[in-house]
């Protein structure tokens, strides 16, 4: 089975590309949407992240609170790199257990849509990676309009993560999603192609 490993930075529309691949068969496995699944309780995750940063980082009704977490780790490297250590040894185990799953369904491939793909390590797991990268602008006013943040707010988170001349040079492929799906239906039907996938 083919694994096609999906990232790109915060903005650059890395979900209407996850949908195209749904639309065309491919099973898509959102790490996000896994490590959301991974907190309800009772959770081992979650538990590992009280007994790591305390009690305060839950709700009264004994959930994450999201907002008191990013505040402990954002503002101190050494927490975000033990809270990255927890959750993607975590997340890590549960997308392989969906791969084998697809794999023993016969799947001819899986996307594993991952923003942190190479932090994680996930990319070991792939046997290509596609990028989605963006122009800056194009970027900003998309995270503005879904996330409800300032333009700076927006600026700095993006200047947190990995550069797109990292993602060009550490990827098989690389979607321009600048107009939404114009240039994205070419670009996944020719790299489900060029794979085998399907069929010219």
């Amino acid at each position: 089975m083919l694994v096609i490993g999906l990232t790109g930075p915060t903005g650059a529309g890395k979900g209407v590309v996850s949908d195209v691949f749904a639309a065309h068969g491919i099973p898509v496995i959102n790490a996000d949407d896994v490590y959301h699944a991974l907190l309800i309780p009772p959770s081992a995750c979650l538990n590992e992240l009280v007994y790591t940063f305390g009690p305060q980082i839950l709700t009264p009704g004994g959930t994450l609170d999201r907002r008191a977490l990013g505040e402990l780790v954002f503002s101190d490297e050494q927490a975000l790199t033990q809270l990255n250590q927890i959750t993607h040894a975590y997340v890590m185990a549960a997308i392989r257990k969906k791969l084998d799953d697809y794999r023993r369904d016969g799947m001819l491939a899986a996307v594993l849509d991952a923003p942190q793909l190479f932090e994680a390590g996930a990319n070991k797991d792939c046997n290509i990676i596609v990028s989605v990268l963006a122009d800056k602008e194009t970027r900003v006013e998309r995270i503005v309009r879904r996330d409800g943040i300032e333009h700076d707010a927006a600026l700095r988170r993006m200047a947190s993560q990995k550069s797109d001349e990292f993602f060009r040079t550490h990827s098989d492929y690389i979607i321009e999603n600048n107009d939404g799906t114009n240039n994205v239906l070419p670009a996944v039907r020719r790299i489900l192609e060029e794979t085998g996938v399907l069929t010219p």
